[in-house]
């Protein structure tokens, strides 16, 4: 008699509508907390991926499928949690060297209250298209320049704003970012062909960014130079203020033009300003270094000010926001895993049937990724690999649905506040998301751009056949 084998039982399959209200019981339960209540996402993210988690016990998935769920979610954003640790001990690493104390006195002595806004928006844009990250020129020139912005009496959410605004159009044009590269690859063209596309709506993106920053600096109130004076010479006693202090930038810019990768440059820029801090202060204790790296630096200057915003960083002040990012991507691992949101991105691929609705609804897709999954890189992957097909059968030119990833998906993951960009910048720069995010035009409007020129592209009917004729044999 043979042994009866146990087969196991076939997953649920949940149906778009079950899919879209579970999607939306997420976004009011986190909606309601984090913004309504005005609590720290952590706690709310666990709530709702415990809850998705019993929720799809009870639907029939196994403890199995729900475990393998999260650990796919966490594995997508290994890369992130490194990067935030790194960026935790740049940014301690390049105070102890003097490095952004210098990039503030120097700051201080070329820019004018008038004018501090839009020279802060384009500095940060040119930095990001050098450097290829937006997360290194927040957690670099971000930081010295919400310094000054605080001595010249700015709002601090506004000047965060306009700083997202550069870095995330910078990082946006770059050759050299990972996002403008993924979704570069994801819609199978070359990065040049992409980044030409992307210039028809950021370029007039950044141009409106310029002018209604330059407006808001008029309004600004005149501040009082000796404010100024004390905050130069308080940098100018507690840190060593030299060109030379500028080092560790310059190579950071060197490794991202030589396409090393941003862990390592991240890695190589903390360790040669650390050592560059050494150099200028030999006396200084192994142990100090290191306790450095670890719980962050600590400003001893006498100017409560200075030592307010010089004492940031280390791989401490980053473990808040990790916790974040964990639960984030847990629940997007069970939103994927759960076939969630395939249920609804093959929905809205099924109706797409103009190059207007196209674009409106991989814009929506990528949205809704970030706002529920929180990852920029799966804000890239999912909907352009979902549209593509639907792209190429309306005679569509790929780098219209790769202008749309870089928009909607990699710019809008700054104004999610849950978000990985919306944590990091929240840590960086120690302000809170709802603070920075109403100032933060650039995603806004290159993602309105990018929907309204979407509805005004012309398809390829040739293209269009050889699709047919394709999916015909």
């Amino acid at each position: 008699m043979s042994k009866q084998t146990k087969t196991s039982r076939p997953e649920p399959t949940l149906s778009f509508s079950e899919s879209l209200i579970v999607l939306i019981a997420i976004l009011c339960i986190l909606g309601y907390l984090i913004i309504v209540k005005k609590q720290q996402p952590q706690a709310p993210l666990f709530i709702a991926f415990t809850l998705l988690a019993v929720y799809g016990r009870i639907r029939g998935f196994s403890w199995h499928t729900v475990m393998n769920g999260m650990r796919e979610g966490l594995r997508a954003g290994v890369d992130p949690l490194v990067i935030f640790l790194s960026i935790g001990v740049l940014i301690a690493t390049w105070i102890f060297s003097g490095t952004i104390p210098t990039i503030m006195y120097f700051g201080f002595k070329i820019i004018s209250v008038k004018f501090f806004l839009p020279t802060v928006f384009i500095v940060c844009t040119l930095v990001g298209v050098a450097c290829g990250s937006s997360f290194t020129t927040v957690s670099t020139m971000g930081i010295a320049f919400i310094g000054i912005g605080a001595t010249l009496k700015i709002n601090p959410g506004l000047t965060a704003g306009v700083i997202v605004s550069g870095a995330f159009c910078g990082s946006n044009i770059s050759p050299l970012s990972g996002t403008t590269n993924l979704a570069a690859s994801v819609g199978k063209i070359s990065i040049y062909e992409h980044i030409k596309a992307l210039m028809i709506t950021d370029i007039p993106a950044w141009a409106i960014c310029v002018v209604a920053y330059t407006i808001l600096g008029l309004n600004s109130k005149n501040v009082s130079l000796n404010a100024v004076h004390h905050m130069m010479v308080g940098l100018q006693h507690g840190f060593w203020i030299s060109g030379w202090a500028l080092l560790p930038v310059v190579l950071l810019i060197v490794l991202a033009i030589l396409q090393v990768p941003a862990i390592p440059s991240l890695g190589l820029g903390s360790l040669f300003a650390a050592a560059l801090g050494w150099i200028h202060a030999p006396a200084t204790d192994i142990s100090t270094i290191t306790k450095t790296i670890m719980m962050g630096y600590v400003a001893h200057t006498g100017n409560k000010t200075i030592d307010t915003l010089m004492s940031k960083g280390g791989i401490s002040s980053m473990l808040t926001s990790l916790a974040l990012i964990i639960f984030a991507l847990s629940l997007g691992g069970l939103l994927i895993k759960f076939n969630i949101i395939g249920a609804i991105i093959g929905h809205l691929s099924g109706i797409v049937k103009t190059p207007g609705r196209a674009t409106l609804a991989t814009a929506v897709t990528c949205i809704g990724v970030n706002l529920v999954v929180g990852e920029h890189y799966l804000a890239i992957i999912l909907p352009g690999q979902s549209f593509l097909k639907a792209f190429d059968n309306l005679g569509l030119k790929r780098k219209f649905l790769t202008r749309i990833l870089n928009d909607a998906g990699a710019a809008v993951n700054a104004i999610v506040p849950w978000s990985v960009s919306g944590v990091f910048i929240s840590g960086a720069l120690q302000i809170d998301p709802l603070k920075f995010i109403p100032w933060t035009f650039f995603p806004f409007l290159v993602t309105i751009l990018c929907v309204i020129t979407g509805m005004f592209v012309k398809p390829d009917k040739q293209k269009a056949g050889q699709a047919a004729n394709a999916a015909a044999a």
